[in-house]
């Protein structure tokens, strides 16, 4: 299971949803989807804009998990 930990990057950085949506050039419906972990797929680009605004790793996002 793939489980998607952006809140937390974001609660890190002290950012919103709504800033990062204006800053990476996603929706906030994408973002939110993805934030909720109900995103099926996600784009490279996209990911790689979410880690340079947070300035993270993909690893700090995604993680993978065992149940």
């Amino acid at each position: 299971m793939i489980v998607i930990n952006l809140d937390v990057m974001l609660a890190k950085r002290k950012m919103s949803l709504t800033e990062l949506s204006e800053k990476v050039g996603i929706t906030m419906a994408n973002l939110s989807i993805l934030k909720k972990g109900k995103a099926r797929a996600i784009r490279f680009s996209t990911l790689e804009s979410i880690c340079r605004v947070l300035d993270c790793q993909p690893a700090d996002i995604l993680e993978y998990k065992t149940e």
